[in-house]
């Protein structure tokens, strides 16, 4: 035999056959759906029983940042302290009273309440004496014993619970 017959005899390789009765698109799509519906499924199951947390008010946020404060009153200086308290305070008058005291001075604010309605003549003078106190710290630069942020504590946790004396 030579080469010419042998050459005749072998063919070259054929390529693959496609065989499959579904085209490759098909099994893509069902798949990314298949995925897709898992998916949604699981954050649906996950939604539905989660329970919800109920809101907390703006009296309970408030009196829980007092008490996670009061941890540090030994070893913040009564300035900073005074500034941490101020803004417990303010942010729990905005949240509670829907009033914007975060965005004015103390003078300001103890003018806008003195006609509202929403604070009794004893919460208003607690807020006063509060706020000058406060004000005598952060702008007066007084020099304030930790004695006198633990007043400004106790006057923040009195005016948050309503005006009730606080037992020490």
């Amino acid at each position: 035999m030579t080469m010419a017959t042998l050459a005749q005899e072998f063919h070259d390789i054929v390529p693959p056959l496609d065989y499959s009765l579904i085209p490759a698109w098909v099994i893509f799509v069902a798949s990314a759906l298949t995925l897709s519906l898992a998916g949604l499924g699981i954050w649906y199951a996950r939604k539905f029983f989660r329970k919800e947390q109920p809101a907390r008010s703006p009296r309970d946020r408030a009196l829980d940042a007092l008490d996670t404060i009061e941890a540090t009153i030994e070893n913040t200086p009564p300035y900073q302290f005074s500034i941490h308290v101020s803004d417990i305070l303010r942010r729990y008058v905005v949240d509670q009273f829907d009033m914007p005291m975060t965005r004015q001075t103390s003078v300001e604010f103890l003018n806008a309440i003195g006609s509202a309605p929403k604070f009794s003549e004893d919460e208003k003078a607690l807020l006063a004496d509060f706020l000058n106190r406060c004000d005598l710290i952060k702008f007066a630069r007084y020099e304030a014993t930790t004695e006198e942020s633990r007043l400004l504590l106790d006057e923040a946790r009195r005016f948050v619970k309503g005006g009730v004396l606080v037992p020490a």
